[in-house]
């Protein structure tokens, strides 16, 4: 599944990054000093971290998760749904902030 699933985030991982330019470049004043982008943003960075430190910790036993997935792993698998859901709540809370 993480074989076929992966080219698909990473493609909508791109997508996201051109349209957010796009979007940021039509008021990029106004949301650059914006506490909640800025928000945003360091989410999002971190968010991209976290999946990519969690491809080089797991990508080996990925394989053997239907058995028994490690507690850590898990956590870092929560922690990353939590952070990509924060990271678009920030981004719909722009428009209040």
């Amino acid at each position: 599944m993480s074989r076929f699933l992966t080219p698909i985030g990473i493609t909508g991982l791109v997508l996201m990054l051109a349209t957010g330019t796009a979007l940021f470049s039509a008021d990029a004043g106004p949301l650059a000093g914006s506490d909640v982008f800025q928000t945003k943003v360091v989410l999002i960075a971190i968010a991209i971290s976290n999946a990519i430190l969690f491809r080089l910790l797991w990508q080996r036993r990925l394989a053997e998760w239907d058995a028994r997935p490690p507690i850590i792993g898990r956590i870092q698998a929560l922690g990353s749904v939590g952070l990509w859901l924060s990271a678009a709540t920030f981004g719909r809370l722009i428009a209040y902030g």
